[in-house]
């Protein structure tokens, strides 16, 4: 298997991009957010995480099945 490392350091950038922006477009509200997701119970945050991996990952398999 061979491994793509342009491919994996874009889509780390990617990440990064997509993750920075809240901080950027919203820093204001940044703290109130962060301080409601650290009073959300454990199990609902998992969720949420399964939720948003699957939800990427079936993102990938139609994104690699149409090209």
């Amino acid at each position: 298997m061979n491994i793509d490392w342009k491919l994996v350091a874009s889509a780390l950038g990617l990440v990064l991009v997509i993750e920075g922006i809240p901080y950027f477009l919203f820093a204001e509200k940044m703290p109130e957010a962060l301080r409601a997701l650290a009073s959300t119970r454990p199990g609902i945050l998992r969720g949420l995480g399964v939720a948003a991996m699957a939800a990427g990952l079936a993102l990938l398999w139609f994104a690699r099945a149409w090209s």
